[in-house]
This record gives structure tokens, C-alpha cells and sequence, in this order.
């Protein structure tokens, strides 16, 4: 994208290549608006645009300035020009599928998750050849994730996009890039082909480490002999010595497993009673109770706003309800994940933060050290020695997961956890979770995440409805998918009977009004049209009378929508009488 430059070797743009980039933390001007922000751009059609309604705001404003009125005029055919009405809709189009549709709200008024969304439509609907997107699937829920595969499956154009979210990257993707210690390997294929055939990678690796080892162990053997590099064989063999050891240690990654510990849960764990919560006229939940089971493993899903934080906030004893209760069991000890992570000291060490929670922990196995239990969660040694402030926001994440799992918690409620990790870290929290002897509660967009989790999916429909669904989040689509599928059939059977229903006896000529119109409607037409023909001539010859110029432009705009109306009335009585038989 051209923002950072690189320590060594140049990046070359071939031609010129137009560039959008949607970054992870985006920058915005509070004081825009929603259809400003988006169209911030420098191509032409995004200057045209924000031209031409800043050129419309002070036509209002000052309605006698000539020279405003002039310049509306040249501006409002520029628009034609380019095309720049569609581009409009076509915004308007993609910021409501992404659940924004106030288009004239201040930027500074919205949230977070919003504004990422204003962001990504920025990036969507800027002509480009190469479209960037830095994890583009965090603070979206599903139904804009579905929406961002449909689009980019579609889009015309270079797609490059880092993102954890593998169903995203099955769909829509049909090349992968692995970066793997310093070093980039190319796949031409999907996520779920990559995957083999980095297992094969992988394994050819392996063998030729073990290869490696066995010939400079037999090297090695020759050189504690003694020899000394007297003859060129012996200082050939010397030298293929030096370059083994100088190569690479491929010390291949481990499968990555961190043993679930948790601390003993009694039969009574987390009961919602009649809960009701709301914010205003917005209500997100309503007398909702649930007692929550030793085994559960729930999934929240639902549109951004249906109250998904709210819900796991009041579970988690964080937020009160309205009305109602939450009831909590002697031995609960809950671990709550928010989206909102904040480490106090961040001058501390990464390992020293790990140990203020436990330096060995006892797992059914045995006993673990902090320091392994760390490199089980991706933190090499060196890392774990870092300054927390030096580490990146997906790596203090992974940490406050890891501290968290390891104060042996035994309901653990998860609110986006899949933000910020990386692929590899997710697989080994699915795994923790998956042998986790507790309760599991988790909102989610991750879809692959959710399937590996959940086995009952919570969905917030909007006015405090829940909807339970037994099975993981693909059960959940697919019922969901049946049910859309009834309901339209249903509705069509209901227009097919009523469409059988006994019609009123059909008409067999004109009413005395009808037939009077139908004989004056072309006259009219014509007279219309004669009318504002008369007027566009008066126009030109008045270009320079500005006031007059306008009095006729207003006289223009009503006889053009008299006209639109008698052309409805011509078009509705010609079809009446070919109906009739009248013509």
C-alpha cells in the first residue's frame, strides 16, 4: 500500500495502479459526516462529488448567487458525466448492508464498530485495482460478513487481505500467503487445500531436518577425532561441517495445547430470572430466563446493536438488569473476556504479568511453568522478556487470554474473542475450550470459531427476543435458512388463494369520467410538451437575466411533473381500453 517502506529492496507499481486500503485502525474527521467520510478519496468522481454538494449546501444558503447557480449547473453535469449518481446509491447501498443508515450522522457520534464499517464501505466503493483489507471481518456481525464474502466474490479486481477468519478465507480467497519466520510462501489455492499442503510442507521439512541432523552428528564425530585439514578431503569435509552448523535450526513448531485447568463448579452456576433490559425505546432483552448447565457450550449471535455485549455483561454480574435477577452458585468463578482489554501496568514484563496469576501451574498431567505454558500460547522466549507497551494489540490480547485461563476459572464468557488473533492462537483456545470442564458463553461473528465451540446458539432477534438453537452455528444457518424458506412458501400459497378468490365482474367499457380523459389525454400531452419546449427556448434567451432564469427553471419543474403525471394517465387508459377492446 505504499505506507511503510521496507529496511531492504524496492516495492514497484506497475503502470498506474490505484490502491484502497481498509487498515485496522482506520482515521476519521469527527465533524464529517457518514457520505463524507466515505467519500474522502482523491479519485475524480469522489472530488466531483464532494464539489457538488458543498456547491448544493450554499445554493440554499444564498439562492440569489448567479455565480453558485453556474456553478451547480456545470457541477450537476459533471455528475452525469461520470457517473457519479450511481456511485452514490451504490454507497448508500453497501453502508446499509453493513447496518449504517444514517448517512447525514456526524462521524464523532458514532461507535467504534460503526466506524469501522463507514470505513470499510470507504474502501468498498473506492475505484481501485488492488483492494487491501487488514482483517475486515472484526466488530462486523454475520449478516455484514455474509454481505463482504457476496461483494468480494463479486468485485472486479486484485484482492490482498489478512484476516483469521477462515470460512471468509475458504470463500473468498483462491491464493494464500504464509509468512513463517521471516519467509513467505505462496499456495495458489483456498484455505482448506493450503492446509494440506502445508502438512506436506511441513513433513518434507521434517524429513530433511532429521536428515540434516544424522549427517552433522556424523561430522561432528569426525571432527572431536582430532583430524586436522591436511589433505583437500579432509578440509572439504571440515567445511561442509561449518556449513551445516551454519545453517538454519529448523526447530519446526510443536502442535500448539495448553491443558484446560479450572477449579471445582457445583451443581447451581449462573440463573437468569426474568431479566429485562433496555436503553430507552431500544429494548434488548425481555423477561428472559435461563439456567445455565455445568456442560453448556453458547454461542450469542445477532445483528450489531441487538445487545449481544449487553447480554454477556449482565451474565457476567458486570451490568445490572432493569428487572429481573442474575443468581450466582457458591463455588461460580467467572473469567470475562470484553472487547474493551485494558492492562494497568504495561511497564511489567509480559512473563512477570503471567506470574502474578501463577508461576507453575498443575495441570492433570503435571506440572507446568509460566514460561511454558506462555510458549504453548505463541510467546517465544525472547518475547515473553518484552515490556508489555512494546507488544502489538493482537499479542496483549492473546496474553490477557492466557492469564485469564490460568486463574482456573470455571464458566468462561467470551465476548469477540476471535479479535485480534491469529490463526494458529485461535486453534489452541478451540482446543482449551474443547476440553474445558466448565461452562462455556461466547458472542461471536466467527463462524468457524463458533462451530468448534458451541453446541447452542442464542440468537438476539430484536425487541428482547431470543431464539435457542440446539447444534453449532451451521445448524443454526440452516435452520434458520429452512424456516425463510417456509415462511416465503407460505406466503405464496397465501397469494395463490387469494388470487382464486371470485373476482369482481370485469369491466366492459369506460366510466363516463374514463372515456371523457381517454378523449382529452393526448391534447393534454401535447400542450404540456408544446409548453416547456416554449420555455427552454425562453431560457436561452434569458441566460442572463439571473432572476428571470430562475422564474422560468421554476415554471419548467411544475409542467415537467404535470407532464410525468398525464403521461401515468395516458399509459394506464391506453392499457384500459386494449383491455377492453377499444382500440
Amino acid at each position: 500500500a505504499g505506507i511503510l517502506s521496507p529496511d531492504t529492496g524496492v516495492v514497484q507499481k506497475l503502470g498506474e495502479v490505484t490502491i484502497s486500503m481498509l487498515s485496522q485502525e482506520p482515521t476519521f474527521q469527527e465533524e464529517v459526516t457518514v457520505l463524507q467520510q466515505v467519500f474522502q478519496g482523491n479519485s475524480e468522481v469522489f472530488q466531483t462529488l464532494r464539489a457538488y454538494e458543498e456547491a448544493v449546501e450554499k445554493a440554499q444558503l444564498y439562492p440569489q448567487d448567479e455565480a453558485l447557480q453556474r456553478a451547480l449547473i456545470t457541477l450537476t453535469g459533471k455528475m452525469d458525466a461520470l457517473g457519479a449518481w450511481d456511485i452514490e446509491a451504490d454507497a448508500k447501498n453497501i453502508l446499509t448492508k453493513l447496518g449504517i443508515t444514517e448517512f447525514k450522522k456526524k462521524m464523532g457520534a458514532l461507535s467504534g464498530g460503526q466506524k469501522k464499517r463507514v470505513a470499510m464501505a470507504e474502501a468498498l466503493i473506492t475505484p481501485s485495482d488492488l483492494l487491501i483489507l487488514d482483517e475486515p471481518t472484526n466488530h462486523i456481525d454475520n449478516a455484514s460478513v455474509s454481505f463482504l464474502e457476496s461483494y468480494l466474490k463479486e468485485r472486479k479486481g486484485a484482492l490482498l487481505m489478512v484476516t483469521h477468519d477462515r470460512y471468509f478465507l475458504e470463500r473468498v480467497t483462491n491464493g494464500i500467503l504464509e509468512i513463517d519466520r521471516g519467509k513467505v510462501y505462496s499456495y495458489p489455492v483456498n484455505y482448506g487445500k493450503y492446509l494440506e499442503m502445508k502438512a506436506e510442507r511441513m513433513e518434507n521439512l521434517m524429513s530433511s531436518e532429521r536428515k540434516r541432523k544424522k549427517l552433522l552428528e556424523k561430522e561432528l564425530a569426525w571432527i572431536r577425532r582430532g583430524a586436522k585439514a591436511r589433505t583437500t578431503k579432509q578440509k572439504a569435509t571440515i567445511d561442509r561441517y561449518e556449513d551445516l552448523k551454519g545453517q538454519e535450526n529448523l526447530s519446526l513448531q510443536k502442535d500448539l495445547e495448553i491443558k484446560a485447568v479450572s477449579s471445582r463448579l457445583g451443581k447451581k452456576i449462573i440463573e437468569l430470572r426474568s431479566v429485562s433490559k433496555a436503553y430507552g425505546e431500544l429494548v434488548l432483552l425481555k423477561d428472559f430466563s435461563y439456567l445455565l448447565k455445568k456442560d453448556d457450550r453458547i454461542g450469542i449471535v445477532g445483528d450489531n446493536g441487538m445487545g449481544k455485549s449487553t447480554f454477556l455483561k449482565i451474565m457476567a454480574g458486570k451490568l445490572l438488569p432493569d428487572e429481573g435477577e442474575v443468581l450466582f452458585g457458591e463455588t461460580v468463578k467467572v473469567a470475562y473476556l470484553s472487547q474493551e482489554y485494558v492492562i494497568d501496568n504495561e511497564e511489567v514484563r509480559a512473563i512477570e504479568y503471567i506470574k502474578e496469576v501463577a508461576e507453575v501451574v498443575e495441570t492433570p498431567e503435571g506440572k507446568i511453568s509460566a514460561s511454558e505454558m506462555m510458549e504453548t500460547f505463541l510467546f517465544t522466549k525472547e518475547e515473553q522478556w518484552t515490556p508489555i507497551h512494546l507488544l502489538s494489540g493482537g499479542e496483549k490480547r492473546r496474553l490477557m487470554l492466557l492469564r485469564m485461563l490460568l486463574e482456573k476459572p470455571n464458566v468462561i464468557l467470551l465476548d469477540e474473542p476471535t479479535n485480534d488473533l491469529d490463526i494458529p492462537t485461535l486453534g489452541v483456545l478451540e482446543d482449551y475450550l474443547e476440553t474445558f470442564p466448565g461452562a462455556v458463553v461466547t458472542v461471536s461473528h466467527d463462524r468457524y470459531f463458533l462451530d468448534r465451540v458451541a453446541e447452542k446458539i442464542f440468537s438476539l432477534e430484536g425487541l428482547g427476543e431470543i431464539n435457542i438453537t440446539f447444534g453449532n452455528y451451521s445448524d443454526y444457518e440452516e435452520k434458520k435458512n429452512a424456516l425463510e424458506k417456509v415462511l416465503q412458501k407460505e406466503d405464496g400459497q397465501r397469494e395463490k388463494l387469494l388470487s382464486k378468490e371470485p373476482k369482481t365482474k370485469a369491466k366492459t367499457k369506460f366510466t363516463y369520467n374514463e372515456q371523457k380523459e381517454f378523449d382529452t389525454i393526448d391534447g393534454k400531452v401535447e400542450g404540456l410538451e408544446e409548453k416547456i419546449a416554449s420555455l427552454e427556448e425562453a431560457m436561452v434567451t434569458h441566460s442572463a437575466d439571473f432572476e428571470k432564469l430562475q422564474a422560468l427553471q421554476k415554471e419548467k419543474d411544475e409542467l415537467e411533473a404535470l407532464l410525468e403525471e398525464a403521461m401515468e394517465r395516458w399509459t394506464y387508459l391506453n392499457e384500459l381500453a386494449e383491455e377492453l377492446g377499444l382500440v
